[in-house]
């Protein structure tokens, strides 16, 4: 496989969790990196962790929600590196919240961030790939929602089955254009923000996994790299699971039984 050497990445939500995974990978891969993120100072120590192992790299502040901040992180990531040809749009959100305590409020934020900030996301960078004739968009979306579902996660498996639809139809719209339109849809990732969710929810996701193990971010990252890369040009409007065999099992006992 090529290397991504003289191409630029930008990668939202890249301060923490998956997004520092995914941005680590490319990096790693040859690829100039942008650490955009809402916590400038966290992407900052991102983007000195990157540079320090000799990437390029350099930290964005972004607010996915606003259109204006997305334009304005697109218009610095080109100042610096003068191109945009990969965006891993995958800054989300993943609040348990049940159905008797999710509002108007909640379920718009969850929204806001996780589907409307990947359009904000794309819209920004995609003229820097249209200009170029190349580009590869690569969304972080789940397989809670898509495939699965868990209680206190409707507005959550919302968002990301949400974002599926945008995929498939932006990857039709930009198919004439070389710019192919892609999801990753991991499980259960170790992650900051999954270890907030306590150790019996731990316990019963482990539970649920055949291999056995979380997923570390690289591993989310390194499926990211795939569908960014150029000998992935064939593949649009599609989805790659990344958890372990989670969604395999017809049943429990065949878990049990292993």
């Amino acid at each position: 496989m090529q290397t991504l050497d003289g191409q630029t990445a930008v990668v939202t939500g890249a301060a923490s969790g998956i997004g520092r995974g995914i941005a680590s990978v490319l990096a790693g891969e040859g690829a100039r990196v942008a650490i955009a993120d809402i916590d400038l100072a966290k992407a900052e120590q991102v983007a000195d962790e990157l540079r320090s192992k000799g990437h390029e790299a350099v930290a964005v502040h972004v607010d996915v929600t606003e259109r204006a901040s997305t334009e304005a992180m697109a218009a610095s990531v080109r100042d610096s590196f003068g191109r945009i040809d990969i965006l891993a749009a995958n800054a989300g959100i993943y609040p348990m919240i049940m159905l008797g305590d999710l509002d108007d409020a909640g379920w718009d934020r969850v929204m806001d961030i996780n589907v409307k900030g990947a359009l904000h996301a794309i819209q920004a960078c995609l003229p820097s790939m249209l200009a170029a004739g190349y580009g590869r968009i690569v969304l972080t979306s789940s397989i809670t929602g898509p495939i699965t579902g868990q209680p206190g996660f409707a507005a959550y498996g919302a968002s990301k089955a949400a974002m599926l639809g945008m995929v498939r139809s932006v990857a039709l719209e930009v198919a004439g254009d070389n710019v192919t339109v892609n999801a990753v849809m991991p499980g259960n990732v170790r992650t900051e923000g999954f270890d907030e969710l306590g150790e019996e929810h731990k316990r019963r996701m482990m539970a649920s996994i055949p291999l056995g193990y979380l997923a570390e971010p690289i591993d989310v990252g390194w499926a990211v790299r795939f569908l960014a890369s150029p000998e992935a040009r064939y593949v649009t409007g599609q989805t790659l699971v990344v958890d372990g065999g989670q969604v395999l099992p017809e049943s429990p006992d065949v878990l049990a039984g292993a």
